[in-house]
């Protein structure tokens, strides 16, 4: 059936990793691998004008880093690929950590130097929550690092995860000669000065003695006994255990070089998921269901500043969108269309007339959507798993212009809707409170409002120790605490009751003193 075969051709996946690991620069060169763009942005250098394709918005290009996710897809050997390239800097996890909602499977990119760090362990952690299959790219390889055996243990330990190599490196740094490739058996030869990679020369067993003229006798022997030590050490790759997260395929190569890309690539399309189940509140949903359902992972607002457009990505988790067809917006409780989805490389986009099971959309918003909105075709359902977490930095935010309160109020309007960051009224003073998990994010929103809106404002500070949400079925018990606690009281965007807790000792004894009242670390409840 040809919706069906649609469907299964569709491979959906989050690149993760900790800052600086390589993690954009691998995915523009998938970008180049699929034929998608033709010149690979330079994002070692903010001086470079060339940014990376994924970075673009202006405060990315400057400060060389990715801070919101980028939605790309492209074709590649029958297979409709879409990428999503998540920040790494810690600031910003709450942005990946919606994104991994709207993914079937997982890269993750470890640089052969640093090994596993925080965010890399954080971000795994959550795959293994949701049971998404992971695959790991060991980048970097033409310089220095570790030993890639001690890699995998650390690997193993620090993310409790089981390991596969299916490509094996030849030597590191200035002795760095290629990979062979486990899976394919295959050796590819490493050549920086080549800006054209040279192809695969297939082997039908490693013991074969053409390989020794390819890389050298003493580089041959001890590939042979390093790949002899994988097999014996290492347990089988088995497909079945990779979908179900209980394995990990381990790849090795430089991004930056585009070596060793083409291999994971490559193998990727083979053993990566097509489009799972998904669950809601109501019931488990199928990608083969005929009629659509999807549900917005993420809202972007002036993705073009020259038509200040506001986008909301859609992951389709059944069925098939059409363009111009009226679709139900659960929450709302009404039928919208869309004249104009589009799909991604990057900044770029372009309407499509339909989409899969799999595909993520982008739908163009005039305040309608909310992150974690689910549209049917008139169902009532309710995806989940897409919270917004508790911050742990405050500030208060006032107007930097007093002839620019318009500006100010719509763009922090806009900007807490794409889940930058939290907004809190403060119910004693009716001041405004920005809520972050990482204070790179206050940069960020300043910049944005200058940049995107015209607007200044201005921070003061405040002493708080967490936000978090409460109710409680014993009305009294509530009623009591909001008087007791009036002045740490605040709503959010959704007029939900938050506490305002300014330290630690001051949680324990609100959860102690009124334990009929639940305390919510994630909006979720």
């Amino acid at each position: 059936m040809a919706f069906e075969k649609e469907i299964k051709q569709r491979r959906t996946f989050a690149i993760i990793s900790h800052p600086d690991a390589g993690k954009t620069t691998l995915t523009e060169k998938l970008l180049l691998f699929g034929g998608a763009i033709h010149i690979a942005g330079a994002v070692k250098s903010n001086k470079i004008k060339k940014t990376a394709t994924s970075d673009f918005m202006e405060i990315e290009k400057q400060r060389g880093i990715s801070v919101a996710t980028s939605v790309m897809g492209f074709d590649y050997k029958q297979r409709k690929i879409n990428i999503l390239d998540t920040p790494g800097h810690k600031d910003f996890a709450e942005d990946t950590y919606r994104t991994l909602t709207a993914v079937d499977s997982v890269i993750v990119v470890i640089d052969v130097a640093k090994g596993i760090e925080e965010q890399t362990k954080k971000l795994t952690e959550v795959c293994r929550m949701r049971n998404t299959p992971i695959i790991v790219f060991i980048n970097k390889m033409d310089r220095d690092g570790k030993d890639p055996f001690e890699l995998l243990d650390e690997i193993e330990e620090m993310l409790s995860i089981k390991v596969r190599p299916l490509a094996w490196p030849i030597g590191m740094g200035h002795n760095f000669k290629g990979v062979y490739n486990l899976f394919f058996k295959s050796l590819r030869l490493f050549n920086p000065e080549h800006e054209k990679i040279p192809p695969a020369i297939s082997f039908s067993n490693i013991l074969d003695t053409e390989i020794d003229s390819h890389i050298g006798t003493t580089a041959a022997e001890t590939l042979r006994d390093e790949v002899e030590l994988v097999e014996t050490v290492y347990p089988e790759f088995d497909i079945d255990l990779y979908k179900n997260a209980e394995i990990a395929p381990v790849f090795f190569g430089s991004a930056l070089y585009n070596f060793g890309v083409q291999e994971i690539l490559d193998t990727f399309i083979e053993i990566a998921p097509s489009p799972s189940s998904s669950k809601t509140l109501e019931r488990i949903v199928s990608p083969y269901e005929e009629k659509f359902s999807g549900f917005v992972f993420k809202i972007h607002a002036n993705m073009d500043p020259n038509h200040r457009d506001r986008i909301a990505f859609v992951k389709i988790c059944s069925g098939r969108f059409e363009r111009n067809k009226n679709y139900y917006h659960v929450r709302l409780k009404k039928q919208m269309k869309f004249a104009n989805p589009t799909s991604f490389i990057a900044e770029k986009k372009e309407i499509v007339e339909y989409a899969y099971a799999g595909d993520i959309i982008g739908l163009y918003d005039s305040g309608n959507f909310k992150i974690g909105d689910t549209l049917t075709e008139g169902e009532q359902m309710h995806y989940t798993g897409i919270p917004s977490f508790s911050p742990e930095m405050f500030r208060y935010i006032e107007n930097g212009d007093p002839m620019k309160f318009k500006q100010l109020s719509k763009g922090i309007d806009q900007l807490m809707d794409e889940g930058v960051a939290q907004l809190f009224t403060n119910e004693f003073n009716g001041r405004k409170i920005i809520g972050t998990v990482g204070a790179l994010q206050f940069e960020v929103i300043e910049y944005r409002l200058k940049h995107e809106y015209g607007a200044t404002c201005k921070y003061e500070p405040i002493h708080l120790y967490k936000a978090c949400w409460f109710a409680s079925k014993n009305k009294a018990q509530l009623d009591d605490f909001k008087k007791r606690k009036y002045q740490n009281l605040a709503k959010d965007k959704q007029k939900r009751d938050v506490f305002l807790a300014d330290s630690v000792f001051a949680l324990e004894m609100a959860q102690q003193n009124f334990p009929d009242i639940q305390f919510y670390f994630t909006s979720e409840f």
